[in-house]
């Protein structure tokens, strides 16, 4: 977790950047409001991102899993298919070799 600094209007007026303009504390004040209400956006964005990435991750680990998946069942079924023709096969040969 990153810590968010807020800054008190006192401590923006003592700023060496303000130092150079004459604010009213009105303003000051209104930019304070806006700082932390800009600080609380950035905190529920960042938050939303967050969550955002991890349901990504999370649905790409899932679809690659079930790809596997997939590939193993496939695989499964192709051997047992393969089993089954070659079972039918030795029959059809030991019936004729029979004869």
């Amino acid at each position: 977790a990153t810590p968010i600094n807020v800054y008190s209007p006192e401590a923006l007026k003592a700023a060496d950047a303000f130092a150079a303009y004459e604010i009213d504390d009105e303003v000051l004040e209104n930019y304070y409001e806006f700082l932390f209400a800009n600080n609380i956006y950035w905190g529920l964005v960042e938050g939303h991102a967050s969550e955002m990435s991890a349901k990504r991750t999370a649905m790409e680990n899932a679809t690659k899993n079930a790809g596997e998946m997939v590939d193993r069942l496939t695989m499964t079924y192709n051997r047992s298919r393969q089993a089954a023709i070659t079972s039918e096969l030795v029959d059809i040969i030991t019936g004729a070799s029979a004869l």
